[in-house]
């Protein structure tokens, strides 16, 4: 792996911790690139679907800059397990793509985005993020 990893655990740059504060949920965005999103004191924490395992399972940013990679979801408010998470408005799922617009593949935050042969990351081009999200 040519991009350098955050250690993961109880918090991410900036202090930020990575369960969710009580009280807040993980929405479905509809899009299997980024495929939940949080609002957290006024600010988006979206997770992104990684390349597993030739990548960490996910990546989270917070209003699109990297926080950290992780190997297992972060933590959040609970459901019954037969529950979906509630969806987010259109208008909202729009805002969270076109903040995370150009950050599909593992690696572009740092502007070196994975082009290997051994994963898909070449794949998730801006057109792909958005044509999954419906």
């Amino acid at each position: 792996m040519t991009n350098e990893r955050a250690a993961t655990g109880r918090a991410g740059a900036d202090g930020i911790p990575l369960p969710l504060p009580p009280g807040t949920s993980w929405y479905a965005t509809g899009s299997g690139v980024f495929p939940h999103a949080a609002r957290v004191g006024g600010r988006w924490w979206v997770l992104r679907l990684n390349d597993f395992p030739e990548h960490p399972l996910l990546t989270l940013f917070v209003d699109g800059r990297r926080v950290a990679d992780l190997d297992h979801l972060p933590s959040g408010r609970r459901r019954p397990e037969d529950a979906p998470a509630p969806v987010l408005a259109a208008p909202e799922r729009a805002g969270i793509l076109d903040l995370m617009a150009r950050l599909g593949p593992y690696g572009a935050e740092y502007g070196t985005p994975c082009a290997g042969d051994w994963c898909t990351c070449d794949l998730l081009t801006e057109t792909y993020v958005r044509e999954r999200a419906g």
